[in-house]
């Protein structure tokens, strides 16, 4: 699964363990035993920036032992460590070339989901772009009995995003780091790059040349033979989980596709199955117009509004979370995932929240 596997899951040998298996540009996670044969549903994990495929060691091996005869979980490991500075563009070409092999290498693959953290939801996004077959050249039916284009061939089910910087870096507490302040995050975009490079640039929009708009103001809608807002429409669910506070990398705004007018009240839990999920929303697609009174938000910059807006076009499941009573609630960005099974073990309820609701 993660580089650093060995293949054998936990080791406890038995019929709910995990095995992993090494291929070219990542790992196929399944449970042991002959249910495994029948599974079609293909999960690609994306990791965050400056990560690797093991950061979601802890939950592939969540949903192949909840669904050992529904899904291959696929850990991309095209875009580690260094290599998600390249740019969203280039990780997203990486991946999208990455899922390819996986599906040709499995011609049983029916599904298709994804599951990514931070940086990587952006990513993920970008390869769909690339991976869209609209339904004139490929299509599949969905629930209502409607034509939709697939991803490679592959039936859209679920695109889930952790604590994902969809309007990016830029704008009031969209880092939380810089405390708001204004000259911090107007010198934050000025030297962003030397530090994360393309990546940067186009986190805090500064990449904008030629007249062109910013990458992640593009990816809003369909354009130079990308479909990022069809394929992404494609899919039965659109699902953000978003930390409400201590993440100190990626805002509640940001990451729950917001405004801050929209931030809902929020209690210590809503369930005892999942003590950290303090919100839960259902919000349908809008494709009418944004309202004037909300255009103030975006404090002069547009291209905020203009991705905020775009992106509400298609129905989103808004998960907020909150470890405010946790010990490890100022590693809220790894807790989210549980990056590391042991540091970051309060988040195990996030990862059974979105296995309990999964579209197989």
């Amino acid at each position: 699964m993660g580089s650093d596997g060995d293949g054998d899951g936990d080791g406890d040998g038995g019929d709910g363990g995990v095995c992993s298996e090494p291929v070219e540009g990542g790992r196929d996670v399944w449970s042991r035993g002959d249910s495994a044969s029948s599974a079609d549903h293909l999960v690609v994990t994306v990791n965050g920036i400056l990560g690797s495929p093991s950061d979601w060691k802890f939950g592939a091996e969540q949903f192949v032992r909840a669904l050992p005869d529904r899904v291959i979980v696929h850990c991309s490991e095209r875009n580690v460590s260094k290599m998600t500075l390249d740019g969203v563009d280039v990780m997203g070409e990486r991946l999208a070339e990455e899922v390819i092999e996986v599906i040709q290498r499995r011609p049983e693959l029916k599904k298709i989901s994804f599951v990514s953290h931070s940086l990587g939801g952006l990513v993920a996004r970008y390869a769909i772009g690339k991976l869209y077959r609209p339904p004139r050249t490929e299509g599949a039916v969905d629930m209502s009995n409607n034509t939709v284009g697939t991803i490679y061939g592959l039936e859209p089910m679920n695109f889930i995003t952790v604590a994902t910087p969809h309007l990016g870096s830029r704008g009031n507490y969209q880092v939380p780091f810089l405390f708001g302040v204004t000259a911090f995050e107007k010198a934050a975009s000025l030297v962003i790059h030397w530090i994360f490079r393309r990546t940067g640039r186009h986190l805090f929009l500064t990449d904008a040349e030629g007249g062109e708009c910013p990458l992640l103001r593009r990816m809003v809608d369909d354009s130079e033979g990308l479909y990022f807002m069809s394929a992404l429409r494609a899919f039965r669910r659109r699902v953000a989980y978003s930390n409400v506070g201590y993440d100190h990398i990626v805002g509640w705004r940001t990451s729950s596709i917001r405004r801050k007018c929209e931030l809902p009240e929020w209690e210590d839990s809503i369930s005892e199955k999942y003590p950290h999920v303090v919100y839960e929303e259902r919000c349908k697609g809008n494709d009418d117009e944004m309202c004037e009174a909300a255009s103030a938000e975006s404090n002069g910059f547009d291209a905020l509004e203009e991705m905020l807006v775009g992106l509400s076009r298609v129905s989103w499941e808004k998960v907020d979370v909150s470890f405010h009573t946790s010990r490890q609630r100022f590693a809220a960005h790894s807790v989210i995932q549980v990056k590391e099974q042991f540091l970051h073990s309060e988040g195990r309820d996030v990862i059974q929240h979105m296995i309990d609701h999964f579209l197989t």
